[in-house]
């Protein structure tokens, strides 16, 4: 957001209640202040803040409290509707897809873990959706590309999907405990999940019980070829599973009434006097 700052600025000049900055790309943000190139907020502005809520979790928000004097940093992460995103009984037409917009850092993950498995398995099916994709990538004919699939349409692309792929950006990689939406979702749809690995995963699911964990693009393959249909659709039960008991958006409302209630809590103390004793005059004059 081009004018986060100056929106910022009127937020912290003009507003009584409590004042909140929600982060959706905290390793970025924080890399951006510590190299002098801030963008959308300014270090100046965080202590100024009641709340900074951060998709990222882990180490990250004592980094936040310490270095940039946050009076309260609080975790927030994505999630999934579960009235959006539930099975849609379809028929596959993809062993491995992916949905994401094109990334310069997270490229290499894309070709290792899905364009790698796509040529040495000529008659496996693949999909990657999303926009902004160089016209000069050699994508293998086993691969169908769409530029575009909208959000009312993400849950019949994930049903459609034997397995779907999460990778994760470098600065969220580096940073660890920042889960992608795309996890939630697709997860919330009962899709088996294959995911890149990276610090805090266990934090949200349980690899090999909720989501398949790969490195390498034998080890795709292993999974796609390899795993028993009654196991892959195990895990991906599970996964649906973990969603809904931890990561839908009804969760992610009550952990934000939680941190406002208790910002009100703290500032109703600090504002609270002692009532004087209308009696306390009156003593030793009987």
């Amino acid at each position: 957001m081009p004018d986060g700052v100056a929106v910022g600025d009127w937020v912290l000049r003009t507003a009584r209640g409590v004042r909140v900055f929600y982060d959706i790309d905290t390793p970025i943000t924080i890399d951006s202040l510590e190299r002098g190139q801030p963008t959308y907020i300014e270090a100046r502005q965080i202590p100024r803040y009641d709340l900074y809520l951060s998709f990222t979790t882990g180490p990250l928000l004592q980094r936040i409290a310490s270095q940039f004097r946050a009076a309260r940093v609080r975790p927030l992460c994505c999630s999934a509707d579960e009235e959006s995103y539930f099975p849609e009984p379809r028929p596959i037409e993809w062993d491995l897809g992916y949905l994401g917009t094109y990334s310069i850092d997270r490229q290499p993950a894309l070709e290792r873990l899905l364009v790698e498995p796509a040529r040495a398995w000529p008659a496996g099916r693949f999909a990657v959706a999303g926009p902004q994709y160089p016209a000069d990538i050699a994508w293998p004919e086993n691969i169908e590309r769409r530029d575009h699939v909208p959000p009312p349409e993400h849950r019949a692309f994930y049903s459609g999907q034997r397995y779907t792929l999460n990778i994760t950006r470098s600065a969220m990689l580096s940073a660890g405990y920042s889960p992608s939406i795309r996890l939630f979702e697709a997860g919330a749809c009962a899709v088996p999940i294959i995911s890149d690995a990276w610090p805090g995963l266990t934090d949200f699911f349980v690899p090999g019980q909720d989501l398949f964990v790969a490195s390498s693009s034998q080890e795709v393959l292993d999974i796609l070829r390899r795993t028993p249909d009654d196991e892959r659709l195990a895990v991906g039960r599970r996964g649906r599973e973990r969603v809904l008991a931890q990561h839908t958006a009804a969760h992610r409302a009550e952990s934000l009434e939680g941190y406002v209630r208790d910002i009100c809590s703290s500032n109703a103390r600090k504002t609270r006097r002692p009532i004087a004793n209308p009696l306390s005059n009156l003593r030793g004059q009987s």
